[in-house]
Order: C-alpha cells, then sequence, then structure tokens
C-alpha cells in the first residue's frame, strides 16, 4: 500500500509580510529619491565643490577669481566619478528610505500626502538641524578633527530625530518640553571648531555650497518621504488580508 503525503504551502507570517512589505516600499522609494539626489548633486552642487578644489588646489587665487558660473566645465562629465555619485546616492537614500518607512509602519493613515511631512522632518533631523552648528563645508576650509566632528553629527541626528518625534506624537506638555530641551542640547554644547577659520576658499564660494547642498536636501528629503508613503500606501493595498486562525 502506497502511503500519499500531502504537502501545503504555509502561508507567511505577519511579521515575515511586514518586513516584506517595508523593504520593497523602502528600495523603490529610495532608488527614485536617489536619482533625484544624484541629479541636484551634479547639477548644482558639484560644479561649487569642485570649483572650491580649484582654490584648495592653488590653481585659483583667492582674490579677483571668477565665480562658479565663468567655469562651465567644471559641470563637464566624467563617467567614472558620477557613475558612482549616482550609485552612492542610490545606496544611501535606500538606507534612509528603510528607516524612514520602518516608523511609517507604526503609524496609520500614510500615503503620499502625509509623507511630505515624514520628508520635511527627515530633512530637519539630518540636514538642518546639524548645519545649524556645522554647516557643510567645502574642501580647503579650515575643521576640526572629523572624528569629533562625526560623534557631534551623529548625537546631533539622533537628539534631533527623538525630539521630532515627541514633538509630532506626544500628548503631553513633558514630552514636548523634553523635546525642546532634545534639540537644543546638542547646540549648547557645541559643536567641534577650528583653532582659527582659516583657508583659500572665498567665503562666497563656501556660501553658496552650503546653500545648495541644503536646498538640494530638502527637495530630496520631501521626494523621499512622499515616495515612502506612496509605495507603503500601495503595498498596504495589495498585500493579502490575515487569514482567520
Amino acid at each position: 500500500m502506497t502511503r500519499h503525503t500531502t504537502c501545503a504551502t504555509r502561508p507567511a507570517s505577519p511579521a515575515t509580510d511586514m518586513f516584506s512589505r517595508i523593504v520593497t516600499s523602502a528600495l523603490f522609494a529610495g532608488f527614485c529619491a536617489g536619482l533625484v539626489a544624484a541629479a541636484l548633486q551634479l547639477l548644482f552642487v558639484q560644479p561649487v565643490l569642485l570649483h572650491a578644489e580649484l582654490y584648495e588646489s592653488g590653481q585659483l587665487a583667492h582674490f579677483g577669481a571668477a565665480p562658479v558660473s565663468a567655469h562651465p566645465d567644471l559641470g563637464g562629465i566624467d563617467l567614472v566619478r558620477d557613475g558612482l555619485s549616482v550609485v552612492f546616492n542610490m545606496l544611501l537614500y535606500c538606507g534612509y528610505a528603510l528607516v524612514m518607512v520602518a516608523l511609517m509602519s507604526t503609524r496609520d493613515n500614510i500615503n503620499a500626502r502625509t509623507g511630505l511631512l515624514w520628508g520635511i522632518a527627515g530633512f530637519v533631523t539630518v540636514h538642518l538641524a546639524p548645519a545649524f552648528s556645522l554647516p557643510p563645508e567645502v574642501p580647503g576650509v579650515a575643521a576640526a578633527d572629523v572624528v569629533a566632528r562625526q560623534l557631534w553629527w551623529a548625537a546631533t541626528i539622533i537628539a534631533t530625530g527623538v525630539a521630532v518625534w515627541l514633538i509630532a506624537f506626544g500628548k503631553s506638555w513633558t514630552a514636548w518640553g523634553a523635546a525642546v530641551v532634545l534639540m537644543l542640547a546638542p547646540h549648547l554644547v557645541g559643536a567641534p571648531e577650528p583653532e582659527s577659520f582659516t583657508g583659500p576658499v572665498p567665503p562666497e564660494i563656501a556660501g553658496l555650497f552650503a546653500a545648495r547642498a541644503l536646498g538640494s536636501g530638502l527637495a530630496v528629503w520631501t521626494a523621499l518621504g512622499a515616495l515612502c508613503g506612496y509605495f507603503w500606501s500601495r503595498e498596504a493595498l495589495t498585500s493579502p488580508a490575515p487569514r482567520a486562525a
């Protein structure tokens, strides 16, 4: 007598389904936002950065030098450099998207419209708050030890991220007061500074770089938030309903 065994495929667990939705949404959103970031960087930020490198290397003098617009060759295409920039931006924003979508999964009513607010909050946390005391720097300017700056930058992002979360979802004055303290604490402590502010790069170039870096960051993070909200809501619609036990 032959025994026949029937094998049934077990449905994915809710945790596995949730993880799959988070990863899928984040990869799509991060890929698209990374392309936006790469385009803005190549068009607006990189020419200023390359211009500053000319001062750093001594190819341009501080006084009497032409502005960025007088060097159109700085925006030329370098396949290796520009290709690596595109890949790096996509990987970076896929990582940011994973964090954002994971946080979104804990809240209700997430869509592209509400995602815009998440994106602005991400920009404030990762770009604007650290730049308040440690603005984006071009090559050739005086700067403190890189390890000290990285530690301060990371601590500021964590403190600001928690503060933004408490402001958005806190339900008491205690939570909001703690948010204010967390947001101010890194700047009251102060970012690491060099012993003296010197360097061959004109301050106009440094200011333009900081402005374009922050402006591009706002655009990309807003797009990232909207994309994360959109793909997360789409995944929620297409995800199979949980089976009754």
